[in-house]
């Protein structure tokens, strides 16, 4: 009997991407000898070494293989290479946005949780972490990365003084289907989780937050089990730091989400230690929330966990393999009650032979698989 098959469209990206996906790989190929399946694996240009080599971040067959797949692995894109404000010129990032556009993914899901061996990493006193376990649901296509923008030149008004000058504007746009679909994937997380959601807006200013506000209420009369609590972006930017443990589930859009889920990264100690999923009507995108680090590509000193930590979340939801998962999930913890930390996450007590680099980080959660 044939094992089965899954088809994973893979972009290493730029900077420290390939080596982070380096490590995904061989994890996956593990997994796969010891659960009995296969993951063909189809790498694509992506980011900025696809704009090198074919002039867009995003090409074509890029595309197309994304589209084939039963789930596709981003590892991380953009640099100092490719970044520009010359409106005309593509960017990295563009190739991102075009992605979830494409393949219908509205919904970003970033679990935020606390190892209790790297309590000691975080900026946060240890007290103030106990018990954070968040998932943080954010709207991906529509606000102010997606609605009406320009950049005017020559506006009568726009320079100091009165005279002509410069003028940009980018539009939060938001329609009452795209808030409803986003807050209902977050109802039904909350329902399985402690039943507690914070939907943050800006509706003491924003036109748009005050219609985001209206329609989620109106969702939550379909989910009684489920607390619902408004809070204003800049108080959430706050609590994040005073008394994260009071969220599990948060709901916002698109530019509060990237934001907010930046801030509590740190809760963890470092943006390499936080997975995302990107969810909605096509195949299912999985990455790890930080950037490309190009000041350390190449020295093999990357934390690869937030990008296993993002495989461990497409086994959960693309796959089905939730046994996997939880291999994988308990792995990486064993790994990190051993002691062993890439310089990322590594304290002042950290023995000298328990620090690690990328590779050797992938072979120890290998090694516990």
């Amino acid at each position: 009997m044939e094992p089965r098959t899954f088809r994973i469209c893979v972009l290493p990206g730029d900077g420290i991407g390939p080596e982070i996906m380096a490590e995904a790989i061989a994890v996956l190929t593990a997994l796969g000898e010891s659960e009995g399946v296969a993951f063909e694996t189809a790498e694509a240009l992506f980011g900025g070494v696809a704009i090198d080599a074919t002039g867009s971040p995003m090409p074509t067959a890029t595309l197309d293989a994304a589209l084939a797949a039963d789930a596709v692995l981003l590892a991380a894109v953009g640099g100092p290479k490719w970044d520009t404000t010359d409106p005309d010129k593509p960017r990295p990032e563009q190739g991102l946005l075009g992605m979830r556009k494409e393949l219908g993914l509205f919904a970003n899901l970033r679990p935020v949780r606390v190892f209790a061996p790297l309590a000691d990493a975080s900026s946060l006193k240890p007290e103030v972490l106990e018990g954070v376990d968040m998932l943080i649901v954010r709207e991906l296509t529509g606000g102010l990365y997606f609605g009406e923008r320009a950049r005017q030149t020559g506006v009568t008004g726009a320079a100091e003084g009165g005279g002509p000058g410069r003028r940009a504007y980018d539009t939060m746009d938001y329609r009452e289907f795209e808030i409803a679909r986003i807050a209902r994937v977050a109802f039904e997380a909350a329902r399985g989780r402690q039943g507690r959601l914070h939907s943050v807006d800006k509706a003491n200013v924003l036109e748009s937050s005050r219609l985001w506000r209206e329609v989620v209420h109106e969702v939550a009369r379909d989910y009684p089990d489920v607390e619902v609590i408004d809070q204003l972006v800049d108080n959430t930017a706050m609590q994040l730091v005073r008394r994260p443990a009071q969220f599990d589930v948060i709901v916002t859009e698109n530019m509060f989400g990237d934001i907010l889920s930046d801030e509590a990264s740190m809760l963890t100690g470092s943006l390499g230690m936080l997975a995302s999923a990107s969810l909605g009507e096509g195949t299912a995108l999985y990455e790890p929330s930080h950037g490309s680090a190009p000041d350390i590509a190449g020295q093999g000193v990357a934390n690869p966990l937030a990008m296993l930590l993002s495989v461990e979340l497409m086994l959960r939801h693309s796959l089905d393999m939730h046994g996997a998962a939880d291999r994988l999930a308990a792995a990486i913890a064993g790994v990190l009650e051993d002691g062993f930390r890439t310089r990322d996450i590594a304290g002042e007590d950290t023995a000298a032979d328990r620090m690690v680099g990328t590779a050797e980080m992938g072979d120890l959660v290998r090694l516990r698989l």
